[in-house]
Formats: structure tokens, C-alpha cells, sequence
């Protein structure tokens, strides 16, 4: 029997709040911090392989008791050595948006990850491997949580200077409970067009999260039968908005500056995970700065079930094994 997996992948961008005497940063996926620390995911899920959430972050769905170890790779793309401290912190999803803590700040799921090793020197322009690994209580409560796996670099400077710490992690979303995991589900409500105050048009999306798991909105959207039979697009969906289970929020759109007012036809398609819905809608653009009234959308659901079993990675299939009483889930070359 085999367990749900999920991968890990890079946290995307924010800048996180300077602590005292030093400056923080995390760095957007894919891209090394100034300094040129970088992180990776190593295992993929086989049949997760076309989901490309699941391809940045450790999405999981556990039973108390349960311990499960994912490998990253932490790279020196710099000049010059670099003394790279690896540990966990919390996060939480606020206004829309993941949310990290300042500092080592911890939270409930923080405190059940570990990474080890906890400190790598990396030479210029060299990599090495780190195992995160999830310790879920035995009499953990249901419910999903939230927290980062970092890799931090310190530049310490010169008497009266300015320390600047620089770090990149992975996100974790990890629910908790007996049985399958929560659904992953969500309607597009309605579309609301503005017009900015560079006289850029935009379209937003309200969403609400029907399902038990949270949401990272990616998708795009593409006008019909405009002035004149125009069509236009696709128009990429702004990324960076994550909802929680049960919340509402905007999926933002910008748009060309050369998109006439209208009136259009809209589709607009929405994922997270694999699963995927599109909504149609009549709009138009207002003609001066301002929002207009928000417009009830027609929603064709198409539902993708998630089923995830074996792992691929960079050596090839991994193996994972559960054993009686304190469950196991390992992952090997």
C-alpha cells in the first residue's frame, strides 16, 4: 500500500520584515537570493508529475503518528564559500497571501519539522543534499497546517554596520487526520473589471474556497467578440494569492493597456493543484479610473481527482514503506 506524496518546491516571493540590526529577504522560486543561495525539490510524485503546485511545495495529508522525510537540494551559485543554517519556522495564510513569520518564530507544524543536516558549508558554485523530515504526534488533532523549511545565509558586517541575513525556503501544507485527505475545491464567483490609475485595465475574480485544503491560484484569462469581433490573450493571472479552506479572496488579472473598453466576452480558467475550474462572464472596462460593478459568472466545473502514489526522483522511483504502530514513510534513491 502506498502513501499519498507531495513534493517540496521554493516559497514564492516576499520580503520578510527586517529583524533588528539585519535585513531578511526570501527569494521568488526558481531564483537564487542576492547572495546566491538557492533550494530545490528533489522527489516528485510520479502521477503529480503535470501538477506544478505540487511540483513547488510539500502537500501532504498525514494520520497522527505518521513521520515523512522529503530530500531538497541546496546550492552556492556565488564566487565564494558560503555557511548556509537550515531549520524550520511558522507560516499562516492572511489577507489572501502565505504568510511567514519573522525570524525562527515557530508554530505547531514547525516544531514537528526538523532538517538535517542543520548547517551546510557550501564551496562556490556547489550543491548538497537536506532531508526535511514531518514527525506528526500521536494525538495530533485534525485539521491543516502551515510552516517554511529555510535555508539562511548571514553576511555579518563591520562594527556599527548593518548584518543582512538573506534566505530562501519551501512551503508546507500539511493536513492532518484519519482517513483520505479534505477535497480540494473551489467556485469563481464573479468578475469585476477596473481601470488603474496608469489607465491599465484589470480583472478580478472572486473565489471561495469550498474544499478542506488551501488554494494557490494560478490560470488566465482570454476575451471574445469585443469591439469590432476582437478577440484577446490569454492574460496570465497574477501570482501569489493563496486561500485558506472556507475563504474568499481576488484572483487579479492584468490586462494590455491596448484592450478597448468593451463590451467582452470572458473566460477566465483558475487551477490549484489539479483541479481546475472556468467561469464565463459579459464584461466592460470602465473608460475612466474606478472599478465597475461586479458581474455573477457562469462556472463549468471541471473536477480532476488527485491520486498520488509513487515518487519520482532524480535517481529514479523511490520506494515508500508504512509499518504498524509507528508509521513510516521513507523515501530512498
Amino acid at each position: 500500500m502506498f502513501h499519498r506524496l507531495a513534493v517540496l518546491a521554493l516559497l514564492v516571493a516576499v520580503l520578510a520584515p527586517a529583524a533588528s540590526l539585519s535585513q531578511a529577504s526570501a527569494q521568488a522560486a526558481g531564483r537564487p537570493s542576492p547572495d546566491g543561495i538557492g533550494i530545490r525539490l528533489v522527489d516528485v510524485p510520479i502521477l503529480a508529475r503535470a501538477d506544478q503546485r505540487a511540483r513547488r511545495y510539500i502537500v501532504d495529508h498525514l494520520k497522527p503518528g505518521m513521520v515523512i522525510d522529503r530530500r531538497v537540494e541546496v546550492t552556492n551559485s556565488s564566487d565564494a564559500p558560503l555557511r548556509v543554517t537550515l531549520y524550520s519556522a511558522a507560516a499562516s495564510i492572511s489577507n489572501g497571501k502565505f504568510a511567514f513569520a519573522d525570524g525562527h518564530i515557530s508554530n505547531e507544524l514547525s516544531t514537528w519539522t526538523s532538517i538535517a543536516p542543520r548547517g551546510l558549508t557550501l564551496a562556490p558554485h556547489s550543491s548538497s543534499m537536506a532531508t526535511v523530515t514531518v514527525t506528526v504526534p500521536d494525538r495530533a488533532s485534525a485539521g491543516e497546517r502551515y510552516a517554511v523549511a529555510w535555508a539562511e545565509v548571514t553576511t555579518v558586517a563591520p562594527p556599527g554596520g548593518v548584518n543582512e541575513v538573506n534566505r530562501v525556503g519551501v512551503r508546507l501544507y500539511l493536513s492532518v487526520g484519519p482517513g483520505g485527505g479534505p477535497p480540494t475545491d473551489f467556485t469563481i464567483d464573479t468578475l469585476t473589471t477596473q481601470r488603474t490609475a496608469g489607465g491599465n485595465p484589470m480583472v478580478l475574480a472572486q473565489v471561495h474556497n469550498t474544499g478542506g485544503r488551501a488554494l494557490d491560484l494560478t490560470g488566465d484569462l482570454r476575451l471574445f467578440e469585443g469591439p469590432g469581433g476582437m478577440s484577446a490573450g490569454p492574460f496570465d493571472v497574477q501570482l501569489g494569492t493563496t486561500l485558506p479552506p472556507g475563504g474568499t479572496g481576488t484572483a487579479t488579472v492584468p490586462l494590455s493597456d491596448q484592450v478597448p473598453d468593451g463590451p467582452w466576452k470572458a473566460r477566465i480558467r483558475l487551477q490549484s493543484g489539479l483541479v481546475e475550474r472556468v467561469a464565463r462572464a459579459t464584461i466592460r472596462f470602465p473608460s475612466s479610473v474606478g472599478l465597475a460593478a461586479a458581474v455573477p459568472t457562469e462556472a463549468d466545473l471541471l473536477p480532476v481527482a488527485i491520486t498520488v502514489g509513487l515518487v519520482l526522483t532524480a535517481t529514479g522511483l523511490t520506494v515508500v514503506l508504512l509499518r504498524r504502530g509507528r508509521r513510516i514513510a521513507q523515501a530512498g534513491p
